[in-house]
C-alpha cells in the first residue's frame, strides 16, 4: 500500500539540513545574557536627551550610541525570529520574540527624540554642524533624516507612535499564526497513489500535477480552509491597511502610498508607469494562456492549470546538492570571490533546507551585519522552480554579504527596491545557463516556458497585486469600508483583466488575496516587478560585456545604501525612472512566447 507522507517534527531535522545560528549567538543562553545587557543600556539614551542641539560632537556621539543599539538590536532580533521560523508552534520561541519585539519598542520609544531634535536645529545651523569632522562619516545618514522634516512630529507625539510599534504588529501576527501554524489542508492522493499532507509547500506541486483531478482536488481543498476563515481574515487585512492609512495621515503624508514609497525617494510615477506598461502587455499574457490551454488539450484553461509544465517528461528532479552545483555554475560569469563565498556558505550551513511541521512557509534570506546571511528553505526536490527561488535567496545572501564587507553599518542595510534586483538577476543567469546546456528541444521548451512563468509570475502577477494595494488603500483614505464583499469584489475584477475572458477563474480564488504575506508590509510587492525587470536589462549587460560590467554590478552589490536605490541602479547600467527596462522585459516575455509557440 502507498505510504501517507506528513510533515516530520522540526527535532527529527538532520543537523546538517538545518542553519548553524552561531554566527548570531552561540546557544540560547548567549542570547539570552545579550539580550539582558542590550535592555539595560536604554536608559543610557537620557545622556543625549535635549542636548543634540549643543553642537556636532553631541550628534555624533549620540548617534554611534544609537547605532550600537541598533546593530545589537538586529542580531537579537534575527536570531529571535529564525528560531521563530524554525516552528511557529514553538511557544518558548514564540516567547523569545515577542519578549524582543517589547524592549525593541522600549529602545525606540526611548531613541524618539533623536529626530525631533534634530529637526529643531534651524537648517542653517545643521548645515554648519554638517561640515565637521565628526560628523562627516554620517553626511548621508543624516540628510535623510532631514528629508523627513516635513513628517516628523513633536518629542511627545513620536514616543506615542514609538509605543505603538508591538501594537501595530498584530495584524501581521495574526496572519502568519492562522496561516503557518493554525491551517491544516488534510491528506491528498497524487497521480501515483501516494497520499501526501497538502502544505503551503506542497500547494505548487500538486499543481503542477500532470492530472487535471488532482490539479482541482488540491484547488479546493486548499481554499477552502481559506473559506472558512474569511471574516477572520478580512478583519485582519483590513486592520492591517488601516494601519497604514492612519500612519500616513499621522505623518502628515497625501497617501499611504506615498507614504511607503518615500523612504527610498520613489516617486508615484514609477510605480503608476510599471501598472501602465504591464497593462499594455496584457494580450500577449493571454496569448500565452491561449497557447496552454491548447497544448493541455482543454476546452476551457482553469487558473489551477497555469502551473502544470507543458513539456512532459523532462527531467526536473534534483537533488539539494544537484542544486547547489548547479547554481554555482551559473554564476561564474559574476568571478571567482562571489562563486567561492557563496560555496563557502553552502558548506558552512547558511541555508535551513526542509520543510518540517509548524516551519514558516515559503523562502527568505535574513542578512545581518555580524552575522552570516542565512537563508530558509522548504525545499522540495521534484519542484523545478525551488532550484530558481534557492538561486533567488542566494542573490540576496550575497547582496547582504556583499554591502557588510564595504559599507559601515548606518550604510549597509540596502533598500527592498534594490534587494529584488539582486534576487532576480542570479534567477536569470540560472536561465541562461540551464538553456545553454539544453540537450534538444523539448528541454529547450520546457526553460523556455520557466522564463516565461517567472516574468508571469514576478512581473504580471506582482503588478496585479500592486495595483491591488493601491486600489484598498484608496478605498479606505476615501473613507469606504473594505468589507469581505469589497476585497473580493475588487480581487475579482483584477483576475479577470489579468487572465482575460477566456480563463476560467474559480469562485474560491478571490479569497487568495487573504493568503499573500506580503499584503501586510503593503507597497512591497511592485518592487518585485521593477526588480526582474532591472535585473533582465542589467544580465544582458553583464552576460554580453566584460570586466568592467561585472565591477558594476558588483558594485551596485557593495553599495549597500550609500546612495538612493535609483542612483545605485543608474551606476549599475539601469535607469527605473525610464519605462524602457519594464518594457525591454514586456518585449522579451512576448519573444520567449514566440520561441515557445515555434517549439510546441
Amino acid at each position: 500500500m502507498p505510504r501517507t507522507k506528513v510533515l516530520i517534527p522540526r527535532s527529527a531535522q538532520k543537523v546538517e539540513d538545518t542553519w548553524d545560528l552561531s554566527s548570531l549567538f552561540p546557544n540560547d543562553a548567549s542570547w539570552e545574557a545579550a539580550f539582558a545587557e542590550w535592555e539595560k543600556r536604554i536608559q543610557e539614551y537620557d545622556r543625549f536627551r535635549g542636548k543634540l542641539a549643543e553642537g556636532p560632537e553631541v550628534i555624533a556621539h549620540c548617534l554611534r550610541f544609537d547605532l550600537d543599539m541598533d546593530r545589537q538590536g538586529e542580531r537579537l532580533g534575527t536570531y529571535a525570529f529564525l528560531k521563530t521560523a524554525e516552528d511557529l508552534s514553538n511557544s518558548e520561541y514564540q516567547r523569545m520574540r515577542g519578549r524582543f519585539l517589547n524592549v525593541a519598542s522600549r529602545v525606540a520609544q526611548a531613541a524618539s527624540f533623536i529626530r525631533p531634535e534634530l529637526l529643531a536645529i534651524p537648517p542653517e545651523r545643521m548645515e554648519q554642524y554638517l561640515q565637521h569632522d565628526a560628523l562627516r562619516p554620517y553626511d548621508v545618514y543624516l540628510r535623510r533624516i532631514l528629508r523627513w522634516r516635513p513628517h516628523i512630529l513633536s518629542l511627545a507625539e513620536e514616543r506615542l507612535l514609538a509605543m505603538q510599534t508591538e501594537m501595530a504588529e498584530t495584524p501581521s501576527h495574526v496572519f502568519h499564526q492562522l496561516n503557518n501554524a493554525d491551517l491544516r489542508f488534510g491528506i491528498l492522493e497524487n497521480e501515483k497513489g501516494q497520499k501526501i499532507e497538502l502544505t503551503h509547500a506542497t500547494f505548487i506541486t500538486f499543481l503542477q500535477s500532470p492530472s487535471r483531478k488532482v490539479r482541482s482536488q488540491a484547488f479546493q481543498m486548499f481554499y477552502e480552509k481559506y473559506l472558512e476563515h474569511q471574516n477572520t481574515l478580512t478583519a485582519t487585512l483590513a486592520g492591517s491597511m488601516q494601519k497604514d492609512v492612519y500612519y500616513a495621515r499621522v505623518r502628515n503624508f497625501p497617501s499611504s502610498r506615498e507614504a511607503a514609497l518615500f523612504a527610498e525617494n520613489i516617486p508615484v510615477t514609477v510605480y503608476d508607469q510599471l501598472i501602465a506598461t504591464v497593462r499594455k502587455y496584457l494580450p500577449v499574457l493571454h496569448r500565452y494562456y491561449e497557447l496552454r490551454r491548447k497544448k493541455l488539450r482543454l476546452k476551457r484553461l482553469s487558473v489551477y492549470d497555469t502551473y502544470v509544465p507543458l513539456v512532459k517528461d523532462v527531467k526536473v528532479k534534483r537533488s539539494w546538492d544537484e542544486a547547489v552545483s548547479v547554481i554555482l555554475e551559473a554564476l561564474k560569469p559574476l568571478g571567482t570571490e562571489y562563486v567561492e563565498v557563496l560555496r563557502r556558505g553552502f558548506e558552512s550551513r547558511w541555508c535551513d533546507k526542509y520543510e518540517n511541521r509548524g516551519k514558516q512557509s515559503g523562502a527568505f534570506s535574513a542578512g545581518t551585519y555580524d552575522g552570516n546571511p542565512y537563508i530558509l528553505m522548504n525545499y522540495q526536490d521534484d519542484v523545478f522552480d525551488h532550484v530558481f527561488t534557492l538561486a533567488h535567496e542566494a542573490g540576496h545572501s550575497m547582496h547582504s554579504y556583499y554591502s557588510a564587507h564595504h559599507q559601515p553599518y548606518h550604510l549597509y542595510q540596502y533598500t527592498i527596491f534594490v534587494a529584488e534586483v539582486a534576487s532576480t538577476f542570479n534567477e536569470q543567469l540560472l536561465g541562461r545557463y540551464l538553456l545553454g546546456k539544453a540537450r534538444d528541444a523539448r528541454e529547450k521548451a520546457n526553460i523556455i516556458n520557466h522564463e516565461i512563468d517567472e516574468i508571469r509570475g514576478t512581473i504580471f502577477r506582482q503588478t496585479m497585486f500592486a495595483e491591488f494595494e493601491k486600489i484598498t488603500h484608496e478605498t479606505l483614505e476615501r473613507g469606504e469600508p473594505l468589507t469581505l464583499d469589497a476585497f473580493r469584489k475588487i480581487y475579482r475584477q483584477l483576475l479577470q483583466d489579468y487572465f482575460g475572458d477566456e480563463v476560467e477563474i474559480p469562485e474560491l480564488l478571490d479569497l487568495e488575496c487573504f493568503r499573500i504575506p506580503h499584503f501586510y508590509n503593503a507597497f512591497y510587492v511592485y518592487k518585485y516587478a521593477t526588480g526582474l525587470s532591472a535585473a533582465i536589462a542589467l544580465a544582458e549587460r553583464v552576460l554580453n560585456g566584460g570586466d568592467r560590467e561585472v565591477k558594476d554590478y558588483l558594485g551596485f552589490l557593495a553599495g549597500g545604501c550609500s546612495k538612493d536605490p535609483l542612483d545605485l541602479l543608474r551606476d549599475a547600467g539601469v535607469d527605473m525612472e525610464r519605462p524602457e527596462p519594464v518594457e525591454a522585459a514586456m518585449q522579451r516575455f512576448e519573444s520567449l512566447v514566440d520561441q515557445l509557440e515555434e517549439l510546441l
